[in-house]
């Protein structure tokens, strides 16, 4: 019998992993994700790699060798090794798909989630570093997160858009990688490769939204795919 996982894939939807460890890189759980449960992307975030880090000594040697360098070129170098290695590993996959899915995510700093010149500097740093054609840079969508998106795709480095919650904002994110893919084509690069995500986010919104409905509303746990919903009819409108 396939899985769940399984299942939802041969519906059509691509299935993505919201973690990455050197523990799974390194026993085969990923591997097998893959393989089994038709898993054909990762996305991480600092948090993640928090957890990954604190809670395994597959690291502690690389941070070891590297005491001498300041804490954040230390998580620097240990989240870029593991992104790497994902990349590799879900390169068969990237080419067999038209590199539309074995992809990998890896997000700039949250502490420039205000300031668009550093995202795209350390967004840049971080494309250039880990150098892999299936790597996405995922970057908030705060105010000053667009144009750093725009900027970023103008530089032909594709982006994963995250933390994406109202319609509008959608809307915002949909026309800054419009305007990123017009600067590239006016920087004659090849837009056919870049590739970029908008991760919409939905069961955070139900988690706000069910807090000022009553308890025995049938409108709770709703709120979210109806935003959801209206999100993806912008992406139609906005295709077409």
């Amino acid at each position: 019998m396939s899985s769940p996982l399984s299942q939802i894939s041969l519906a059509g939807t691509s299935v993505w992993l919201d973690d990455l460890s050197r523990k799974r890189l390194s026993d085969g759980s990923l591997l097998k994700l893959i393989t089994e449960d038709n898993v054909v992307g990762v996305t991480t975030n600092p948090s993640i790699f928090n957890t990954a880090i604190s809670n395994s000594d597959l690291y502690v040697s690389d941070i070891q060798r590297m005491k001498v360098q300041t804490v954040d070129e230390i998580i620097t170098e240990l989240t870029c090794s593991d992104v790497s290695q994902a990349c590799d590993l879900f390169k068969e996959i990237f080419e067999k798909t038209g590199h539309q899915d074995g992809r990998i995510s890896i997000e700039v700093d949250p502490r420039f989630a205000r300031d668009t010149k550093a995202t795209v500097n350390q967004g840049v740093e971080l494309w250039r570093k880990i150098n892999k054609p299936n790597l996405l840079i995922k970057v908030p969508a705060t105010k000053e997160g667009l144009p750093a998106i725009t900027q970023l795709i103008a530089r032909g480095i594709s982006v994963n858009v995250t933390l994406i919650f109202s319609v509008q904002r959608y809307r915002e994110v949909l026309q800054a990688y419009a305007d990123g893919v017009t600067q590239a084509l006016i920087n004659k690069l090849d837009v056919k490769e870049i590739y970029s995500v908008a991760s919409f986010f939905i069961s955070r919104i139900d988690s706000e939204v069910d807090k000022i409905i009553e308890a025995n509303s049938p409108l709770r746990g709703t709120a979210a795919i109806a935003n959801a919903t209206m999100a993806y009819q912008s992406f139609i409108e906005f295709s077409n």
